[in-house]
């Protein structure tokens, strides 16, 4: 056997490994990338303060004055648990729950919340998937822009971001209803 044919078949070997190897191991890439989605619903907001009744989904346990305090002050945590809806009205179709948690970190307490929950999905296209949900809630902006960083069961691997619009604020009453719109795109699995 001479030494061109033994380099030859070696290459050839070499080559059709490679092009194996390129062709169904490493990930495909989808030239239109990800395909993009849009969600649009509304989360329902009712603060307990002291005097202001026992039917509320949102309650500080933690702050500068203990838990009697409001959201105001630096350090304040409040835990949520609010109802998610097709529409703005409460009357609209419940389609899951917002729990998890707003923190007041701004030290001069003008408004700055970070917040960190999950949108659980208890009815509908999504029932029992959830969305993770985590950024900056600046109250005083129109638009606050919080980020998607995960999900669950139909959500599991999206990564995007929302916008948080505020629909109704009730203050004397501690409620306030706001439209999440959120954009994600679907990660290859």
């Amino acid at each position: 056997m001479s030494p061109f044919n033994l380099t030859t078949n070696l290459f050839t070997i070499i080559f059709s490994l490679t092009l194996l190897y390129v062709k169904y191991i490493l990930p495909k890439h989808d030239p239109q990338g990800p395909k993009q989605t849009n969600l649009v619903f509304y989360v329902h907001d009712h603060d307990y303060f002291p005097g202001h009744g026992i039917n509320t989904s949102a309650n500080t346990v933690d702050g500068k004055s203990g838990p009697a305090c409001s959201i105001l002050p630096f350090g304040t945590v409040t835990v949520v648990d609010d109802i998610v809806t097709e529409g703005p009205s409460i009357e609209s179709k419940e389609i899951g729950r917002a729990q998890g948690l707003y923190i007041n970190s701004q030290l001069d307490g003008k408004g700055f919340l970070y917040m960190v929950f999950s949108i659980i999905f208890t009815d509908g296209e999504f029932k029992g998937s959830s969305l993770e949900i985590q950024g900056a809630d600046v109250m005083s902006m129109k638009e606050r822009e919080f980020g998607v960083v995960s999900g669950t069961g139909y959500f599991r691997f999206v990564k995007g971001y929302g916008i948080k619009t505020t629909q109704f604020m009730d203050i004397p009453n501690l409620r306030v209803i706001t439209k999440l719109n959120i954009i994600y795109k679907e990660q290859v699995q």
